[in-house]
């Protein structure tokens, strides 16, 4: 199978789509170093507690930068480049981006309950589904794909937990997204995963080990959203790179899925705080966020990444690709957890699951 030139790109197009992550990364970087001194004067802190990995107050809602960077360069890029299924697409996504921010930010300044949020979020992810759909042959994805979304969202928040990690890989699945959506010939697509990538490396800035900010509801919850988005968009473009996509994002998905199936079958409350996750007992067993968060990196980069290539160059073995990583995600995980259960120690007291 040969994959589809891109008869509409330019010769100066690539510098075009190059230009709007630098300008995301520009944007996000002013916009966090605004947003810590925003936090400060609002006394919006995260305490040190039983149940958080940090040990100093720091503020949070540093993820309004990669929210409004993203919007921004969203709308330009979809303005000036092809290939992102449309404006009313686009403008869907920007409008499920604001409602799903809009949650967060509340959130960040006062509690929000769980109720109002997942009703945003699966509003949010409606919208954008139904346009990114449009007629009614393709309605029976509908439900998969809002579900998908307000998964995507949530696991992302769930894995928002220690300094750097979120960054770091909306850094890698940001730009491998920007890659596939090359591949497909879709300029705008690229430009608009791109400026992920390029502002999560803007808030990462802050928010690497020490972390002057976190990101907040607002940031983690809208980073799940536009993975979601992009994916699905760049599977409605070519539906066999979701393999790939997906084979991106195994880190994260199989570490939040395995977590929670773990806390479900052994009758706790999955939905409460905790600190469960794999990186979680990586900083419980002695290791730094900073060591914690580049294991996850490194395994983004020497499986996750062959493998979506892989699948990318054979469009065959996609699919088998995608399959490949999960189960050596599962694999890794399920070791890992049984290594540090082993010797996970908590200020020098062996610790339960």
């Amino acid at each position: 199978m040969a994959w589809p030139t891109n008869e509409a790109v330019a010769p100066g197009m690539p510098v075009t789509v190059l230009a709007w992550p630098l300008l995301a990364f520009a944007l996000a970087w002013l916009l966090v170093r605004l947003a810590i001194a925003y936090a400060h004067r609002r006394g919006m802190l995260d305490q040190p507690g039983q149940r958080r990995s940090h040990r100093v107050a720091t503020p949070r809602g540093g993820g309004i930068g990669v929210v409004v960077a993203c919007a921004l360069t969203m709308a330009g890029a979809g303005w000036t480049l092809p290939g992102a299924q449309g404006p009313g697409t686009v403008a869907a996504l920007l409008a499920a981006l604001a409602l799903v921010a809009a949650a967060g930010w509340w959130d960040d300044h006062r509690p929000l309950g769980v109720l109002p949020r997942l009703a945003a979020q699966l509003a949010a992810t409606a919208l954008f589904s139904l346009a990114l759909l449009g007629g009614a042959g393709g309605l029976l994805w509908l439900p998969v794909l809002v579900l998908a979304g307000a998964w995507s969202i949530n696991l992302h928040n769930f894995m928002d937990g220690i300094d750097g990690l979120l960054a770091q890989q909306g850094m890698f699945v940001g730009a491998g997204l920007a890659v596939l959506a090359w591949v497909a010939g879709a300029p705008a697509l690229a430009a608009f995963a791109a400026c992920l990538a390029a502002a999560c490396l803007g808030f990462w800035c802050y928010n690497r080990s020490p972390a002057r900010i976190f990101m907040g509801d607002v940031g983690s919850g809208s980073i799940g959203l536009l993975v979601f988005g992009y994916a699905a968009m760049l599977w409605r473009t070519q539906p066999v790179l979701l393999w790939p996509a997906l084979a991106l994002c195994s880190a994260f998905v199989t570490d939040a899925g395995l977590t929670l199936s773990s806390r479900m079958l052994r009758g706790k409350r999955w939905y409460a705080a905790h600190r469960e996750h794999l990186y979680q007992w990586l900083v419980r067993c002695g290791n730094t966020h900073a060591r914690s968060a580049d294991l996850y990196t490194v395994w983004n980069l020497l499986v996750a990444a062959p493998l979506a290539a892989w699948g990318t160059a054979r469009p065959a073995m996609a699919l088998p690709a995608c399959a490949a990583a999960y189960a050596l995600a599962a694999a890794a995980w399920c070791l890992g957890r049984r290594f540090l259960l082993r010797r996970g120690r908590d200020g020098g007291r062996r610790v339960a699951a």
